[in-house]
């Protein structure tokens, strides 16, 4: 046994929870307090710290570091039917609902769909590498944590930082939008204030329950949401192929209509390159998969499904859904020309349906928008509070601060405060300045995600070259990404080249001639202020540390501690052993075994 494994074995061992010497320390972590027999003694008691042995001084930073997120005491309560959902529906919110209506305004339904089905693209490449690292690794915080570990320690701190200030300032967004949102049936102003309370109160509430209970309001708030884009669709057939009486088809597409927007070449490409930041703002949290698999049961099981089932979402869910719009809403509608985050009134969703004259459906579209921005709400305090544990493990965080306080729950109670006191606020709804504050907390978030997808498939390309350096294959792995290093690659190039064109769009928009220097300057850190911030924090990072490399080497990289399957040739005839038993089975069978 290896030092590190010695020191990781130590950690967990107390009088019970070693009670076999086949119990691997890495999966099955415990540890032993006294539980009380009083309910109200046993909540208060909850919340108490589970102390775990201090590691031994002698280890190296990135031992230290492979060890502590390894060994989080988080609770694995997380099942198949959970992750399943948060795979499927976790990421569909107002992006989608609401946000697809301001690109389709600007770029038309061509334009629209070109956006999605590129961006659609990289991100199915990104979760199936990000499938195949967290099955290895579900250690504490994910993918923040591959950074640190297969690329570089000043990669690590800006992942990490721009991961949570992503979703430390979504949270306050989510709530704006929801007390926004019940506008639409005429709620006076004056109660926002109430809204808010009630919102923030639910969603903090959700997550005192632990990860059971943001698993098992993903699972409600999914389903929801699922069978509302699934009604939708079929509406939407049934509407574009004349079930009112009017042949619908194609005609949005057409002239006067037509395609694009704009009357150049240039102008169309620009209005198509704009997709992209609504399209990452919808697509945010697809990865929240990845983030989960330390607090999955079974991660070889659950999560290799779970990342395959996210190509269905993409086809079914985004790219089915929003090519009804572009065919049932003109992008000249002028109720579009408002859109934005917080307008539910703008959705292109409800949109179609009031002006195809549908009753009733608008009004539960805009409910299911509620039900989507609580969602994503719960899951800006469940990501964010999971990556604060994780960056103090790291040892990025000051030891005051306590960030890496986990309770008898397995709850970061630490991190859950910081992000339900940060999302107090969403009470600038209340404000005659909640227009600016909301687009300057918008444009913190911005482009955080395509950061986040970047630095996940680099970390798959960096970890297939440990592999290769180190002599050893992806045959001992439980699941290989479908695309392979390759995909990766891809996503990495495509998510550059956007950035690209995102700062062309930012730097000159639309009409730029006519804007002054001040406002094309706002306009540019509302869309680029993302970039900013991650290169202060890489660079910063490197200066503190005086640590100039670029990458870990590829030899030296720990591609062994955090994993839940130790025993390789086990592991190896394990897959084998599935192999051939799924080789047996009937054609359809084995089809839907690799497609789902």
């Amino acid at each position: 046994m290896s030092d590190i494994e010695k020191q990781v074995k130590s950690g967990y061992e107390d009088a019970s929870s070693i009670t076999s010497q086949h119990v691997n320390p890495i999966s099955s972590p415990t540890y032993a307090f006294k539980t009380s027999t009083n309910k109200w003694q046993s909540f208060k008691d909850s919340f108490k710290r589970v102390e775990v042995e201090e590691l031994d001084p002698n280890l190296t930073e990135a031992e230290r570091v492979a060890i502590a997120t390894a060994r989080a005491p988080l609770k694995r309560h997380l099942k198949s039917r959970h992750l399943q959902m948060i795979a499927i529906g976790g990421a569909i919110g107002t992006g989608l609902f609401v946000g697809s209506g301001s690109s389709l305004r600007t770029a038309g339904p061509a334009g629209l769909l070109i956006g999605y089905g590129i961006s659609s693209t990289f991100i199915l490449c990104m979760i199936c590498a990000l499938g195949e690292l967290a099955v290895e690794f579900p250690i504490s915080g994910g993918f923040t944590t591959y950074a640190t570990r297969f690329v570089d320690e000043s990669f690590g701190f800006a992942a990490n930082f721009n991961y949570a200030l992503q979703w430390l300032v979504v949270l306050p967004l989510e709530i704006v939008s929801a007390s926004i949102t019940v506008n639409y049936w005429g709620t006076p102003k004056k109660y926002r204030d109430g809204f808010v309370a009630l919102f923030w109160v639910v969603i903090v509430v959700i997550n005192l329950f632990g990860v059971k209970g943001y698993g098992e309001a993903e699972f409600v708030f999914s389903i929801i949401k699922v069978t509302c884009v699934l009604g939708f669709i079929i509406c939407g057939i049934a509407l574009v192929c004349g079930a009112r009486g009017n042949y619908i088809g194609g005609t949005y597409w057409q002239h006067p209509y037509g395609a694009f927007v704009g009357d150049t070449a240039g102008a169309r490409f620009k209005g198509t390159m704009s997709v992209f930041a609504s399209a990452a703002f919808a697509f945010a949290g697809s990865e929240l998969v990845g983030l989960a698999a330390a607090e999955t049961a079974n991660p070889r099981k659950t999560l290799p499904k779970a990342a395959k089932q996210v190509f269905w979402r993409i086809t079914i869910f985004y790219i089915a859904s929003l090519t009804l719009v572009g065919l049932l809403v003109s992008h000249k509608d002028p109720r579009l020309i408002g859109s934005s985050s917080v307008d539910a009134a703008a959705s292109p969703f409800v949109i179609a349906l009031v002006s195809h004259g549908i009753k009733g459906l608008p009004s539960v579209v805009n409910v299911v928008i509620c039900i989507a921005v609580l969602s994503v709400g719960n899951s800006a305090v469940y990501a964010c509070s999971r990556t604060l544990s994780a960056f103090s493990e790291q040892g990025y965080a000051p030891k005051w601060m306590n960030l890496e306080y986990v309770d008898r729950a397995g709850r970061p109670i630490v991190g859950i405060a910081i992000t339900s006191i940060f999302g107090i606020l969403a009470f600038i709804a209340a404000s005659e300045k909640e227009g600016e504050v909301f687009n300057w907390l918008l444009a913190l978030s911005g482009l955080s995600s395509l950061f986040t997808w970047a630095g996940i498939c680099l970390c798959h390309i960096r970890f297939r070259r440990a592999l290769s350096a180190q002599g050893r294959s992806t045959n001992e792995l439980s699941f290989c990404s479908p695309v392979g290093v390759g995909g990766s690659y891809y996503g990495l190039f495509v998510i550059i080249l956007v950035f690209i064109a995102e700062f062309w769009v930012a730097a000159w928009p639309s009409g730029f001639k006519q804007m002054s220097p001040s406002a094309i300057a706002e306009s540019f850190f509302e869309t680029y202020l993302s970039l900013p911030i991650v290169l202060a924090c890489y660079v910063g990072h490197k200066l503190y540390k005086r640590n100039w490399t670029l990458f870990i080497p590829a030899s030296e990289m720990d591609i062994d501690t955090g994993r839940r399957e130790v025993d390789i040739e086990q592991l190896k005839a394990d897959i084998a052993q599935e192999k051939a038993e799924l080789a047996a089975k009937p054609f359809y069978v084995r089809w839907y075994a690799y497609a789902c």
